[in-house]
């Protein structure tokens, strides 16, 4: 929790002055540069109005806005847990010294999370975990759980899935990248295609398989999946399209992702 108030020229000056995931406002005027901005599609996720009384786990926190949303929304409780260190993400074999190192500034030992918490007053406690080494004994149990955009980093999601099962007393809400086109052309058999070279981008399933990958770690769906697209950021818009994009699948995949938006599905589970 903040235990200091920042100038708006202190805060505009620590948040110009790095790299953000999540684009949030902080304080009237300012706002971070990130790479999404998921406020236009708070309405569409089944994240209940009010959260009071609950405790609340955001896993893979990053910036923190899932966290800093469910804290809003009058949870009596929030816990953000992450990997500080990039080194302990799930890196292919033969991965780039640079890649690493790019990411690594990006996460900066969760520097983002602190501006922001500072900002904004916030009392979510920012734990160092990785999603493997949930465990009731040591992290206690939640009403609601809430999981972005992390599995295609992870070599093996539904091991993961299972971790957050061990923990979860209540809800799973999950929103998690998927892959467009499978989806559409294959929309009843899950399916997943693999990439694992040099970044920590793993599967990217369709819909059904990101169904099958909760159901597969023992949870029950409810609600979804529903298909959503992850507005873009500032950070993400700035960067120049080329025609060279078309050549490749990924190149075809970042256009879509710059223009309409990153292609994920949000589901809701119980254990």
């Amino acid at each position: 929790m903040a235990t200091d108030t920042l100038s708006t020229t202190e805060l505009r000056d620590l948040v110009e002055g790095r790299e953000w995931y999540h684009t949030m406002e902080l304080a009237p005027g300012v706002v971070t540069r990130g790479f999404f901005d998921h406020r236009p599609i708070l309405a569409q996720l089944p994240l209940p109005a009010s959260l009071a009384g609950l405790r609340c786990l955001d896993v893979a926190t990053f910036d923190g806005f899932w966290a800093f949303e469910m804290e809003r929304r009058g949870a009596a409780e929030v816990v953000g847990v992450d990997i500080l260190d990039p080194l302990g993400w799930d890196w292919p074999v033969g991965s780039d010294a640079a890649v690493i190192d790019a990411l690594e500034r990006r996460k900066e030992g969760g520097a983002g999370f602190r501006i922001a918490a500072r900002a904004l007053g916030s009392r979510v406690e920012h734990r160092h975990s990785s999603v493997y080494a949930l465990d009731p004994a040591e992290h206690g149990e939640f009403d609601l759980v809430f999981i972005g955009s992390l599995l295609m980093h992870l070599r093996d999601p539904v091991r993961a899935l299972e971790r957050v099962r061990s923990v979860c007393r209540g809800r799973l809400v999950l929103m998690d990248n998927i892959d467009l086109f499978q989806s559409l052309l294959f929309p009843r058999s899950p399916l997943a295609r693999l990439d694992g070279r040099g970044r920590p981008w793993w599967w990217k399933p369709n819909v059904a398989g990101l169904r099958r990958e909760v159901e597969a770690a023992g949870f029950t769906v409810e609600r979804g999946p529903r298909l959503v697209f992850l507005p873009p950021g500032p950070e993400l818009t700035a960067q120049r399209p080329h025609a060279a994009m078309l050549l490749s699948r990924e190149g075809r995949d970042d256009l879509v992702r710059r223009g309409k938006g990153d292609p994920h599905a949000w589901l809701s589970a119980r254990p």
